[in-house]
C-alpha cells in the first residue's frame, strides 16, 4: 500500500459522495475504479457491462469478507463523478470511479448504522453523437455521470422512486416448485465461507451428470435470502443499488427432481414457476456464442431487468447499478456452488435478443448476466 495524500481527504470524499450519511461516522472506505482500455482491447464496446459485472463480483466478495472481519459495508453508487475522479487524480476518460464502499466497525457504537439509500439518479441523454471506435466506453461513463448535487437528500430521493412491479409470472397453470431449504452450513465462524472466497475459480468444463434440485435451491437461497445466515454473523441485508429491478429466470437442463424448462424465480414466495416446457440445452449453446459451459450446465441462471423502468428510477446511471447488482448476485451464486461441490461460471457474452425469444422472456426485459451451474468435469478443470 502507498500513502496517497498528506492531508485529510475525508472531507473531499464526503463532498464527492454528496454527503452520504454513512460517511459521517465511518473512517474507512474502499473506492473501486476501472481502467477502460484494459477491458476494451478484449471485449470492445461490450466491455462497459463487463467492467460493472466484474466490479459487482468484487463487491460481493468485499461485503462477505467484511462481515467475516466485523465490518459492515455501506455501498455508495451515487457520487459526483468528476469531483471524485479529481480527488483520486483520475482523468475520467482512461480510468474512472465505479463504486464507493464505506466500512463501518460493528463494534463501534457510533458506527452501528442503519441501511441507507445507495443510489442516486443521473440525467437521461437522448442526443447520441457519432463516436469513433474505441470511444464508447468513456462516453457511456460520461453519459451516466452525476454532474451536479441533487436538490433533494438521499433518503428523500429513495422514498420517491417509482415503484417496481415484481408480481409477474404467477399464472394459475404454472408448475410451482417450492425453493424453501435449510441454509448452507458455513462451519464454525463461517470458516467454510472464507475458504470458498479464497479458493473459488470459474469452472471451465462440466460433466454430463445432473445436479440435485436441493443444491440448486441452496444456491438460490444463499444469493437471495441473506437474512437466513445471521447464525454466521453475516449481514442479513447487504447493500445493493437497484435490486428490485432485477428478475431471475432459471433454464433447467439436467436437475434431478425438476422438469426441464425455463422457470421464473420468485424469492419473495420461495418458489420456481415454470413458464416454458422443453430442454433448452441446444439453444443455450447457441445463445452463449457456442460456449460449451451453457450447453453442459445442469442449470443456467439469467438476471434480467426492464430497462425502461430502471431508467425511470435512476436515469442512465441505472445501467451501472443493474450490472453491479447482477455481478454481486453472481458472486454469491458462485460461492454457494463451490461450497457444495459444484462448479459455476458467469457468462456475459450472448446474443441478447435471442435469449428473450427462446426462453419466453418479454422483449422489454434486458438480459444482464448468465451464471452456469453444473457438475465440474474434474477438480483440475477449473481456473479463474
Amino acid at each position: 500500500m502507498h500513502r496517497f495524500w498528506d492531508s485529510d481527504a475525508w472531507p473531499g470524499l464526503q463532498a464527492s459522495c454528496i454527503w452520504h450519511p454513512a460517511l459521517e461516522t465511518t473512517r474507512l472506505a474502499i473506492v473501486t475504479t476501472a481502467v477502460f482500455f484494459r477491458s476494451f482491447w478484449r471485449y470492445h464496446d461490450r466491455a462497459y457491462r463487463r467492467i460493472y459485472l466484474d466490479t459487482g463480483h468484487l463487491l460481493g466478495n468485499l461485503e462477505l469478507a467484511s462481515s467475516l472481519n466485523d465490518y459492515r459495508v455501506h455501498a455508495i453508487g451515487g457520487f459526483r463523478d468528476q469531483a471524485l475522479n479529481d480527488l483520486l487524480y483520475l482523468d475520467g476518460e482512461q480510468e474512472g470511479v465505479t463504486a464507493v464502499l464505506a466500512l463501518a466497525d460493528r463494534y463501534d457504537l457510533a458506527q452501528d448504522l442503519p441501511n441507507y439509500a445507495t443510489a442516486l439518479p443521473s440525467g437521461i441523454e437522448t442526443d447520441y453523437p457519432e463516436l469513433v471506435e474505441g470511444n464508447l466506453l468513456a462516453h457511456l461513463h460520461r453519459a451516466s455521470a452525476i454532474k451536479a448535487e441533487p436538490h433533494l437528500g438521499w433518503e428523500t430521493i429513495a422514498a420517491n422512486l417509482p415503484p417496481i412491479d415484481n408480481t409477474g409470472y404467477d399464472f394459475p397453470f404454472c408448475t410451482k416448485v417450492s425453493t424453501d431449504t435449510p441454509p448452507i452450513d458455513w462451519g464454525i465462524e463461517a470458516g467454510d465461507l472464507e475458504r470458498s472466497i479464497v479458493s473459488r475459480r470459474s469452472c471451465r468444463r462440466y460433466s454430463p451428470q445432473p445436479i440435485a434440485s436441493g443444491d440448486l435451491k441452496a444456491i438460490l437461497d444463499f444469493a437471495y435470502h441473506p437474512e437466513r445466515y445471521h447464525l454466521w454473523a453475516l449481514d442479513p441485508a447487504p447493500d445493493y443499488f437497484d435490486l428490485p429491478s432485477i428478475r431471475t429466470f432459471v433454464a433447467v437442463s439436467q436437475v434431478d427432481g425438476l422438469e426441464a424448462g425455463c422457470y421464473y424465480y420468485a424469492p419473495e414466495a420461495d418458489e420456481l414457476r415454470q413458464i416454458r416446457f422443453k430442454n433448452f440445452r441446444r439453444e443455450l449453446h447457441f445463445l452463449a456464442l457456442n460456449q460449451d459451459l451453457a450447453r453442459d450446465a445442469g442449470a443456467v441462471i439469467f438476471h434480467t431487468a426492464d430497462l425502461s423502468q430502471a431508467i425511470a428510477r435512476y436515469g442512465d446511471r441505472a445501467y451501472r447499478y443493474l450490472h453491479l447488482d447482477a455481478g454481486h448476485l453472481g458472486q454469491r451464486l458462485n460461492l454457494a456452488a463451490v461450497a457444495i461441490g459444484l462448479g459455476a461460471s458467469g457468462i456475459a457474452g450472448f446474443f441478447d435478443d435471442q435469449v428473450n425469444e427462446v426462453l419466453g422472456i418479454p422483449p422489454a426485459e434486458a438480459v444482464l448476466y448468465l451464471t452456469t451451474i453444473g457438475q465440474p468435469l474434474s477438480r483440475n478443470a477449473s481456473d479463474s
